[in-house]
C-alpha cells in the first residue's frame, strides 16, 4: 500500500540523516513562525513516522471493528484515499524540521498552509461521501442517532470543509495572519456544524 510506503520512506530518511543531524533539533515554532522549541534528534527524526505508523494501524482496523462497518464499505475508496493523504501530510510535516536543520529557512506556518488546504479540502470530499459510522465524519449525539441528520449535516459539512481549505490559502499572502487563515475557519465551521446537527435533529427527529 502506498500509505505504508510513505511511512517506511520517513523512517529511511531518518536513519540516513541521523548521523548528520545535530543532537538537538528545532521541533516547534510559534504562531509567527519563529522557532521556539527543541527536541533530541531521535524524537525530531522519528516521532512523526512512529505516530504515522500507529495511525495507519488504527485506520486499517477501523473498517473491521466499527459496529457500523457495513456503512464504511459504501465510501471505502474515499476513506483509503484519506489515509494516503494523511500519511503524505505527516510525511511533509516531518520533512520541515529536517530541511530547517539542513540550512533551509522559511516561514513554517506559510509552508504548512498548502498542506492544510489540500487536507481540509479532501476532508470535505470524504465527509460528503461518509455514511453513519463511529469513527469517520461529524459524530455528534444527533448525527449518530439519525441517518437523516447525519446526511444533512455531512452534505453541508463537506462544503464547509472545502471552503476552509480554500480560505486557508489566504495565509500565503501574509506571514502575520497565516495561522488565523488556517485555524479560524475550520474551528468556526466545526462549532457551527455541531450546533447545526442539534437543530436538524430537533427539526427532523429520527
Amino acid at each position: 500500500m502506498a500509505a505504508l510506503a510513505i511511512i517506511l520512506l520517513s523512517f529511511a530518511i531518518g536513519i540516513y540523516l541521523y548521523p548528520q543531524m545535530p543532537e538537538t533539533m528545532v521541533f516547534h515554532w510559534d504562531a509567527q513562525g519563529k522557532a521556539d522549541g527543541y527536541a533530541p534528534k531521535l524524537w525530531g527524526l522519528f516521532l512523526l513516522p512512529a505516530v504515522s505508523f500507529l495511525l495507519f494501524l488504527l485506520f486499517v482496523a477501523i473498517p473491521k471493528i466499527d459496529p457500523l462497518k457495513k456503512n464504511i464499505t459504501k465510501f471505502r475508496k474515499y476513506f483509503d484515499r484519506f489515509i494516503l493523504m494523511l500519511m503524505a501530510f505527516l510525511f511533509y510535516l516531518n520533512l520541515l524540521p529536517i530541511l530547517w536543520e539542513l540550512g533551509f529557512r522559511f516561514n513554517i506556518i506559510q509552508a504548512l498552509v498548502p498542506a492544510f488546504a489540500v487536507l481540509f479540502y479532501y476532508c470535505g470530499i470524504l465527509i460528503e461521501k461518509a455514511k453513519r459510522n463511529w469513527f469517520i465524519g461529524i459524530r455528534t449525539p444527533w448525527t449518530m442517532s439519525s441517518d437523516k441528520v447525519w446526511d444533512k449535516t455531512h452534505r453541508l459539512g463537506g462544503k464547509l470543509f472545502k471552503i476552509s481549505g480554500i480560505i486557508s490559502l489566504l495565509g500565503l499572502l501574509s506571514e502575520d495572519y497565516a495561522i488565523y487563515a488556517v485555524i479560524l475557519p475550520i474551528i468556526s465551521f466545526t462549532v457551527f456544524l455541531f450546533a447545526y446537527s442539534y437543530f436538524q435533529y430537533r427539526k427532523n427527529g429520527k
